[in-house]
């Protein structure tokens, strides 16, 4: 059996509490969680997650906090993609290992971001035309809406990048929290159709079953306040 890759989310997530001087309290905080899952330990998706067959990479930059939170999807890629990065995000001192994997010739990293708010449009891309001899890096900026925009427009290390615009053809599923507008996707439903317009089917498919189980869960777990039915 293959080595099941670890999980960058989850590590960033260790390394944040063990670097904090405080703890970070997130709405349902006292519920006893799977560690692994993060969902009520009466409601946990861990058994069954299988990773895809994937030649893509994918790389989470996480606005502050955003690991800590149980509603977070962005871990749920790192489940599915077995090359998966993750990274807190940082303005003006980005993680040296960040800086590195978007220089690494093995790679052709993008940003993935609407169109409609790029500032520089000559940037923007609507499909992914593969490299010779490269690995397609998909970044998504892992955050609320509005710490997302922060991000791209902040992040100088981020500028020579193109920008691949994905539209949603459907309202979103996400119901875990509320976006400003319909339209607006959750991390990993966003990386669903990414996955999807490269080709990687597998993967694509892995995720959304993964997503649509632990939308599901949390929400029972979340009604239930972690209670058994």
């Amino acid at each position: 059996m293959t080595k099941r890759s670890s999980n960058s989310v989850l590590t960033l997530r260790a390394q944040q509490i063990s670097e904090s001087r405080r703890e970070f309290n997130a709405r349902g905080g006292k519920m006893d969680r799977c560690e692994q899952c993060l969902i009520a330990k009466h409601y946990c998706i861990c058994d069954g997650v299988e990773q895809a067959e994937c030649d893509a990479a994918v790389c989470m930059l996480m606005y502050h906090n955003e690991s800590f939170k149980p509603s977070n999807t962005g871990r749920l890629i790192a489940e599915i993609v077995p090359d998966n990065h993750a990274f807190r995000w940082d303005r003006t001192e980005p993680d040296a290992k960040l800086l590195a994997l978007l220089s690494d010739p093995q790679y052709q990293p993008m940003v993935i971001f609407p169109a409609t708010d790029v500032e520089d449009a000559t940037r923007v891309i609507t499909d992914v035309q593969e490299q010779p001899n490269k690995r397609p890096l998909f970044i998504f900026l892992d955050g609320t809406w509005r710490e997302a925009k922060k991000m791209i427009r902040k992040s100088p290390y981020l500028d020579s990048l193109p920008v691949l615009s994905i539209t949603a053809e459907k309202l979103s599923d996400y119901r875990l929290r509320v976006a400003p507008h319909a339209h607006q996707l959750g991390t990993a439903e966003v990386a669903i159709m990414v996955l999807a317009l490269a080709g990687e089917a597998d993967a694509a498919t892995k995720l959304e079953q993964h997503f649509m189980k632990f939308r599901d869960a949390y929400l029972l777990g979340k009604r239930n306040k972690g209670r058994p039915l």
